[in-house]
């Protein structure tokens, strides 16, 4: 069986599946959550809500991932997001610390 579909129903069915699509390919550009982001010094002093004097100072000492492009220092999102979690400071258990006092 064959059914012949008019020009305007047609358009009406790929309005309704846009419709449909967009909240659900918005949602996955959110959860990619930036990641393939990169920043620049300032970029990255924002997000991580520091002045850029800090920023240069971690590129210096070498403590925080960064790449070249030219002789600007760029930093990707997912490495310095990776980097973030690497920083979280360990709790010492409370024993430890009542038998050094």
């Amino acid at each position: 069986m064959r059914t012949e579909l008019e020009r305007q129903d047609i358009e009406a069915i790929a309005q309704r599946v846009l419709e449909v699509l967009r909240p659900i390919l918005f949602n996955q550009e959110k959860a990619g959550d930036g990641r393939g982001t990169i920043f620049d010094v300032k970029g990255l002093a924002a997000y991580l809500q520091v002045d850029c004097g800090w920023v240069y100072k971690q590129i210096s000492l070498g403590t925080i991932p960064f790449f070249k492009a030219g002789k600007y220092s760029r930093f990707r999102k997912k490495d310095i997001d990776k980097w973030i979690e690497n920083q979280m400071a360990r709790s010492i258990p409370i024993l430890k610390v009542m038998k050094r006092g």
